[in-house]
Parts: C-alpha cells; sequence; structure tokens
C-alpha cells in the first residue's frame, strides 16, 4: 500500500468513528502512516468534516458554556486557512483548530439586529428544553445567513463511558422557516457497544412539521415554546420507536438466529448474549444515555 492509499485508509477509519473515541482511532491510524507530519496534513480535511458532522463540542473561551462546531455556525476562514465559527449565545466567534480540538481568539460578533429577537427566544426555550431532558447536551441557534426568518437549530448529547465499553451520541438539528411556515430537520444517534465484542448502532429520522399560522404570528415568546413543544413530541415519539425496536429484537429477531445446541451442546444463555441490545434499550429510556424523555 503505497503513502497516498494508507492516507485515505486513515480518512475512513476517522469517519466511521464511534462516539468520543476518535483520538483512540487517529493514534492507531498512526502505525498505518508512521510519518505524523504526512498524517496530520492528510487527514485534517477529514477531521474537518468529522467535527462539522458530528457537532463536535467546544468550550467558548470567556464564557461558562460550550458551543457547537458545524456548517451553521462556521462563518469564515482566515488568509492562513484557520476557520471561525460564531457562538450566537455569547455573541462571539473564535477559531478552532480541528486537530487539537480548542477554540481561540475570541471577538465578539454582532447579531442581525431584524433576526435576533426570535433567535434569541428560540435558544431559550431551545435551553430550556435542553436542561429538561438532555443530561450535558449542548444547543445552539443561528440566524440563516441569507434570511431574517429561517433559524437552524442544533442539540448534541454525548454519553461515554470507556469503563464498562460504550459510547453514544445524539444529536438533532431543525430548520424553523417562518416564510414557509415549517420545521424540517433530523435526528441522528450513534452508538458503540464494545465489551467481549463491536457492536454499532447508526440511525436516523427526519422529521418534516408544518406550523399553524397562530404559532408563527404569535409573540417570539410564544411562538417558539410552541415549536419546541412540537420538537418534544416528535422526539419523544422517535424514542419510542426506538425502544420498541429493541424490545422486539431482544425477544424476538436474535433469539429466533439460534440453535437448538451450540458446538459447545449446552443451551445458550440468552440473558448474557443479549447484553449489547439491551443498551439500546438504555438509550431509548427516558433517562437512559443522554437522559431525554
Amino acid at each position: 500500500m503505497n503513502p497516498s492509499e494508507r492516507i485515505d485508509a486513515a480518512c475512513s477509519f476517522l469517519l466511521q468513528s464511534p462516539p468520543g473515541e476518535i483520538n483512540d482511532v487517529l493514534n492507531d491510524v498512526r502505525n498505518i502512516i508512521s510519518d505524523d507530519d504526512s498524517l496530520h496534513e492528510g487527514v485534517l480535511p477529514a477531521l474537518k468534516e468529522y467535527n462539522l458532522t458530528q457537532f463536535m463540542t467546544v468550550d467558548v473561551p470567556g464564557s461558562d458554556h460550550q458551543a457547537i462546531i458545524s456548517e451553521a455556525a462556521r462563518v469564515a476562514a482566515t488568509q492562513e486557512g484557520q476557520e471561525r465559527f460564531i457562538d450566537p449565545r455569547s455573541k462571539t466567534s473564535f477559531l478552532f483548530d480541528h486537530l487539537s480540538l480548542e477554540a481561540s481568539d475570541s471577538q465578539p460578533a454582532e447579531p442581525d439586529a431584524d433576526s435576533e429577537p426570535f433567535r434569541a427566544a428560540l435558544e431559550k426555550a431551545a435551553l430550556t428544553y435542553l436542561s429538561a431532558h438532555f443530561h450535558d447536551g449542548v444547543a445552539a441557534v443561528f440566524a440563516a445567513k441569507d434570511s431574517t426568518n429561517k433559524f437552524t437549530l442544533q442539540v448534541v448529547a454525548n454519553k461515554y463511558n470507556p469503563a464498562n465499553y460504550w459510547a453514544g451520541r445524539w444529536r438533532s438539528e431543525y430548520t424553523i422557516d417562518l416564510n414557509e411556515n415549517t420545521v424540517r430537520g433530523k435526528i441522528l444517534v450513534n452508538v458503540h457497544y464494545y465489551e467481549q465484542g463491536n457492536v454499532q448502532l447508526s440511525t436516523s429520522h427526519n422529521v418534516s412539521l408544518s406550523l399553524p399560522t397562530a404559532v408563527v404570528t404569535a409573540s417570539p415568546s410564544a411562538s417558539t415554546s410552541k415549536i419546541l413543544a412540537l420538537i418534544e413530541d416528535e422526539e419523544g415519539k422517535y424514542q419510542t420507536s426506538l425502544n420498541d425496536t429493541y424490545q422486539e429484537m431482544g425477544e424476538k429477531t436474535f433469539k429466533g438466529l439460534r440453535r437448538a445446541l451450540p458446538v459447545t451442546k449446552q443451551k445458550i444463555d440468552w440473558d448474557r448474549a443479549l447484553g449489547p441490545y439491551k443498551l439500546g434499550q438504555e438509550l431509548a429510556s427516558s433517562k437512559g444515555m443522554f437522559g431525554n424523555s
């Protein structure tokens, strides 16, 4: 395998990294490349893509909360090729290093005066929702660059438990368009269980909601509270569907694959064999992995 093929393989591994394990994967692929300078240069585009799509979180300089690194948060690139991201909550922008996962050079960033009242109200409602349903989650609301009536709401919650060999990430993203009276988005869930095996779950769910005219024309506070109530209902239904799916898998699907007697001539202890799949039930429980209910 030539150096270029090794870099491509390393990038592929990085993009498939389970939640919270990208540094472990990066350390492992160092053995494939055996050249740190080439590795860092070659995999940087993959690291950028991973951080943006996975909603990587970072401490905001001078603030007591975290910000989300995403396409919606990206505002500009410097002449040196570094990227700046915005944190609307603290009204600042900052540089982000995709390799060290650190923010720096925080600067004031004035919001758009026309979109800010609704954006701020939506952010307040989102933070209330976050505190009620997610443990250690992060939420951010961004005003669209091309419209004063379009907003992006993002939520990410991570749960890492390496001592018990599992990790998980919940992401949801919604575009609220007040011109079209719609909320469109998606929910993405990733789970990795690796005790005496390697089981990964990656699933997504699309959301499309219509907003009644009364909701759009209400005050920003009333309107955004109703929008979050609709999102809460949609995420609750999806969580219930995940729980039902895992219940059926545990009770029917996997047991249906068994032999009458395995090679050991002993009956399978399904309480032990189904351990990895019980993690999925934890994911969908109200206070399981992410605290969503």
